[in-house]
């Protein structure tokens, strides 16, 4: 993970980019939609890279080193990575492609761009399925020794695109990767195979010289990475510096250009994925709640990396437990919150159907329970590696009876921190199911992160029985309705509950009518009076006028950048992004209401916007997508302007 300060320096000073086609390959940020930079230029504000191969061919580590190259250098980033969903895709197949895709800028960004400005394609596959991303006129770097005769028919080309003049738009840069790490590792006694494996850091070289990376820092890392097998070490080095190298001494590129820093707020940061930060926030929660966490979970796309990273964390009071199946993951969680301990459980959206009855008995039971559901697309195993928001509706209603539950909502990698710390709390401090929806773009995404002071966050107080006497399972805190958090076995507080319903107070069975309604309007109540500790919820932009944009999770990018751009423009929109999804914050409908028109913009069909409408009575419209795909902020810029038009003719 790259580690640097906010008043670290930028990248090496570079000489005039004035060979032809520097502009293309400079880029302006896939976001912004700035003019492109004339030759004359040193410096440009953003740039949009795509690596693209095999998934054998390293591409999320190339896109993951460079990432943390211009971490380093202080420059603001943001990542997509778009993983096959295929295990083991045939190579070079189209559907084997994967795909990295980085923004990096002086300017404070939000998105990993809405279209590449650079492509560095690997074989006819990637270059075929990733082309018409590419801004016009943009840059493509290409392995023109893997555009052999096999693999341009996988990839569906009928003639050679590199000779047949379809890519005479776009500056293209054809270099032989295969053959020039070949003569490069010639004596290292690596065989061919492993060989070409190290073409990925031929291309990172091109890259880091085209955009003036310091190269001694990178082979130091790479040597790093690989210290236990030094032969390996060695090969990447030596092909990185190839690549390097190539682009120094020949004139198929134009010169080096610089990406100043980012003027960040000063401080230590890091480069951390959401699935990241959501280990981090649990483990520090565990600490700030000063009790054992158990996290059981059973592996699952894209929610696996946090099982495997608290895996990790054996110094901290957490202890991870990979179950025989999703079923036993949540009622092992429950089984731990039961004892004393702080219960959580992830998954994705298949595991979550599967966990519903258990969350259904954590509501009865009245427990504190931490689902984390990272969502993917589906229906059933839909699409595992591409990212989906259809999981809200299963996430509030998704169990039989009445079974509310809180659910939490993180925006942005960085903030999976804090919202899962958050999650623990609401369920800790509340005795009830939390639901902490991320999904796969936070998930694989990545920021440049401002490590907090621990001394900043807040303990989480469990509800203690303030005496024995007169101890029964339901006896409940006044104001927050939760019952007191005892463990079973000590003396004088031994108890039973389960899943049939319970006599208030007493804890009983009961199959009384009366009680069953009351407790279930407890229940109720419970997870409503978590309003009243909400903070209000925030408007970026104006704050009142024609559109309000409304979103949650990883829409926020898209929704904040397009939410400036059509500010700039002179427009009266804001932008209101929801953490909170139940209960919402006690002044949602009062800024639903100071707008004319609303958008709910969601990777769904509009469960969001379903849910505001019933609630609220408002006219929200819906922009939805549900492709597997972020939203690119052009797209939420235009359908802010057709608001806003049709708003002016009503």
């Amino acid at each position: 993970m790259a580690e640097g300060t906010g008043a670290s320096s930028g990248a090496n000073e570079t000489s005039s980019a004035a060979a032809s086609g520097a502009a293309n390959i400079a880029g302006a940020g896939g976001d912004s939609e700035q003019p492109r930079p004339n030759s004359g230029n040193h410096d440009i504000e953003s740039v949009v890279i795509r690596f693209a191969g095999d998934s054998g061919d390293g591409m999320q580590l190339t896109g993951s080193e460079f990432t943390r190259a211009v971490a380093v250098s202080g420059n603001d980033i943001a990542t997509y990575p778009d993983f096959p969903a295929e295990i083991r895709a045939p190579a070079g197949t189209t559907y084997g492609v994967s795909g990295f895709q980085l923004q990096f800028s002086s300017l404070d960004i939000f998105t990993a761009g809405d279209s590449p400005d650079v492509l560095v394609a690997m074989n006819p596959a990637a270059l075929a399925t990733n082309l018409e991303d590419l801004v016009p006129g943009g840059t493509v770097i290409v392995d023109s020794g893997a555009f052999k005769t096999k693999n341009l028919s996988l990839a569906g080309y009928d003639k050679n695109p590199l000779e047949d003049g379809s890519l005479q738009s776009y500056h293209l840069v054809p270099v032989d990767m295969s053959k020039a790490v070949t003569l490069a590792l010639q004596g290292s006694g690596l065989s061919t195979r492993d060989a070409q494996r190290t073409r990925n850091f031929y291309a990172l070289g091109l890259v880091f010289w085209l955009y003036g990376r310091d190269p001694e820092a990178q082979a130091d890392s790479i040597e790093a990475k690989f210290k236990r097998r030094p032969e390996i070490a060695e090969a990447n080095v030596t092909a990185f510096r190839a690549g390097y190298n190539f682009g120094e001494t020949v004139e198929l590129l134009p010169a080096p250009v610089r990406v100043p820093k980012a003027d960040l707020p000063h401080g230590r940061y890091r480069r951390i994925t959401g699935n990241e930060a959501t280990t981090m926030g649990l483990a520090a929660a565990a600490l700030l709640a000063d009790r054992q966490m158990v996290y059981a979970s059973y592996p699952i796309t894209p929610a696996s990396a946090i099982l495997e990273g608290l895996a990790g964390y054996r110094r901290y009071p957490v202890t991870a437990f990979q179950a025989e199946d999703e079923i036993a993951a949540v009622t092992a969680a429950i089984g731990a919150s039961f004892g004393g301990a702080i219960g959580v459980t992830g998954t994705s959206g298949p595991g979550m159907a599967l966990k519903q009855e258990g969350i259904g008995l954590a509501v009865m039971a009245e427990l504190p329970l931490v689902i984390v559901n990272v969502q993917r697309a589906g229906p059933s195993t839909g699409m595992p590696t591409k990212p989906e928001q259809a999981d809200l509706f299963q996430a509030l209603y998704g169990r039989n009876g009445e079974s509310p539950v809180a659910v939490v909502a993180p925006a942005t990698p960085g903030e999976c921190f804090d919202l899962a710390i958050e999650a623990v709390r609401l369920s800790v401090e509340h005795m009830c199911p939390v639901v902490y929806l991320s999904d796969a773009s936070l998930a694989n995404g990545a920021e440049p992160w401002k490590l907090p002071d621990p001394k900043q966050l807040a303990p989480i107080q469990g509800r203690e029985l303030p005496d024995l006497e007169g101890f029964a399972p339901y006896a409940r805190d006044e104001q927050s309705l939760a019952r007191y958090w005892v463990s079973p076995g000590a003396p004088g507080l031994e108890h039973r509950i389960g899943g049939l319903e319970k006599a208030d107070f007493t804890g009983g069975i009961s199959y009384d009518p009366a009680n069953h309604e009351h407790m279930t309007e407890i229940r109720q109540a419970k997870i409503d009076r978590i309003a009243d500790r909400l903070p209000p919820a925030e408007v970026f932009g104006a704050q009142s006028g024609d559109v309000l944009l409304v979103g949650f999770g990883s829409t926020y990018g898209a929704l904040h950048q397009a939410t400036q751009r059509l500010v700039s423009d002179g427009y009266s929109v804001g932008h209101l992004h929801l953490r909170y999804l139940n209960p919402l914050q006690s002044n949602v409908e009062e800024v639903l209401r100071s707008f004319r028109r609303v958008i709910v913009a969601e990777l769904n069909r509009g469960q969001l916007r379903m849910l505001l409408r019933s609630r609220f009575l408002v006219d929200a419209h819906g922009l939805n997508k549900v492709r597997g795909q972020p939203f690119k902020v052009r797209e939420v810029y235009e359908a802010g302007l057709s608001a806003i038009a049709s708003g002016q003719e009503n």
